[in-house]
């Protein structure tokens, strides 16, 4: 009898620990650490944490990616979920300057460096990195969206980059800066259009014609990008109270003073095709031949490769020359790329090309000044153009403010901050086109005056 008491106990008992149990390891499951379940990161990283403390990492491609993967993903995950720090480039922020701590701290072992610098440095995946995100970006992007919303926003995006160059250059002489370290070191990184398709196309185009190494300009260049972000992110949210309290400056989240077709609501539509490996294979051999071609070019003309890669795409994109699966396969291999190896690459970068030490002593009350001139401009030129461009001042200014974010991350916060996701198209115009102007702009003034 107490036999069948206790198997009758377990029978009642069981089921309800049993959904305990799988609820539970539902709820871990469903947690994401960059593309893999919480469990499995575990796992994984477990086995890469140990090998690096026995400092038996291989110091080839496959410990490099080993490293930045688990560090990138994990920071990343973190940032994109702390409160507020998540709405100003968090997952950036955290995946650049949490490495240099570490290394800075001498919390890293040389196993662990020397494995990431193989692949960071001596394989260059930096480069495939840059020409998979700049060509995909470009290529993917709604021809559409690059040709009406070019001859919509050329003139406030031209005419802010112009205002911002010289207001902050003047800012940053009045407070104590050479013009030139103001102008292409504070300045011009503000405007470049985020970390992957300005920042590092920008350092190596500098690295070419300066001589310095691209790693001590990453570390000068990235601070303004990131402050610049933050105080975009902070006027979008301004710019939207002002709409609410003046509506008859703001469109509700409509930028052109017409009707709802021209805010070209179709270029905000996804290619949901499957994804084909294949094509994506397409995409890779893409990317390879318009860097090597921007190198080629760079032979003739002295100009920077990257730099050269980027006019090439957005001529190719603006011809419509390139065949629709090519294109769909570049916009593929940039999804594929951007989403599993923007934050590693910049742990990396963080590892490798950030001294904290440099970084922070380009800090200072007055380079703060001079970023804040170059946000405050260039969102003011869009409001004040805006009412001779037939488009609402506050969605224009916003879309301004785009220009002066951390690239695609930058819009995302900006414009949700402000709550206009639907203004993404000219966004993207302003960050992609606008970047790139201001990259291949700058680097063209400085090959001249240098």
């Amino acid at each position: 009898m107490e036999k069948n008491f206790k198997s009758s106990s377990v029978n009642m008992t069981h089921p309800k620990d049993g959904v305990k149990t799988q609820s539970l390891i539902e709820k871990w499951t469903n947690v994401k650490v960059g593309s893999v379940s919480l469990p499995v990161y575990v796992a994984l990283s477990a086995v890469i944490f140990v090998t690096a403390l026995a400092q038996q990492l291989p110091v080839n491609m496959l410990g490099g990616f080993a490293v930045i993967l688990t560090l990138g993903w994990l920071l990343g995950t973190i940032g994109a979920n702390l409160p507020f720090i998540k709405n100003f480039g968090g997952p950036a922020i955290l995946s650049l300057l949490i490495p240099s701590i570490l290394v800075f701290f001498n919390l890293v072992n040389q196993n662990v460096l020397d494995s990431a610098n193989i692949l960071m440095k001596e394989a260059n995946f930096l480069y495939f990195y840059i020409a998979c995100l700049v060509c995909g970006s470009i290529l993917g992007m709604n021809r559409k969206m690059l040709v009406q919303g070019l001859m919509r926003m050329i003139v406030p995006m031209m005419m802010g980059m112009i205002f911002a160059m010289g207001v902050g250059t003047l800012v940053g002489v009045l407070v104590g800066f050479d013009w030139q370290h103001a102008l292409f070191y504070i300045v011009t990184p503000v405007l470049a259009g985020g970390i992957g398709e300005g920042i590092l196309p920008l350092s190596i185009g500098y690295s070419a014609i300066t001589g310095v190494g691209s790693e001590q300009l990453v570390a000068q260049l990235i601070p303004a990008t990131i402050i610049g972000n933050f105080f975009a992110i902070m006027c979008s949210a301004l710019l939207s109270r002002f709409g609410e309290k003046r509506p008859e400056f703001s469109g509700q989240g409509q930028l052109v003073k017409v009707g709802d077709a021209d805010d070209m609501a179709d270029a905000l539509k996804e290619d949901n095709s499957p994804i084909d490996v294949k094509l994506m294979g397409a995409g890779v051999l893409t990317a390879c031949t318009l860097f090597i071609a921007g190198g080629l070019l760079q032979h003739f003309t002295g100009f920077p490769g990257p730099v050269l890669m980027i006019v090439l795409a957005s001529l190719l994109k603006y011809l419509n020359v390139v065949p629709k699966e090519t294109q769909r396969g570049s916009k593929q291999l940039y999804k594929f790329i951007s989403g599993n190896f923007t934050f590693p690459l910049m742990a990396g970068l963080g590892l490798l090309y950030i001294p904290l030490k440099d970084v922070i002593g380009t800090l200072s009350w007055q380079y703060f000044i001079v970023v804040i001139s170059v946000v405050f401009t260039i969102i003011v030129t869009g409001f004040v153009i805006s009412r001779f461009m037939n488009m609402n001042p506050v969605e224009a200014a916003i879309i301004s403010a785009c220009q002066s974010g951390m690239g695609g991350t930058g819009d995302v916060a900006i414009l949700s901050t402000a709550d206009r996701m639907n203004l993404m198209p000219f966004a993207q115009v302003a960050t992609r086109l606008g970047g790139a102007i201001t990259v291949i702009a700058m680097t063209g003034i400085l090959r001249m005056i240098f």
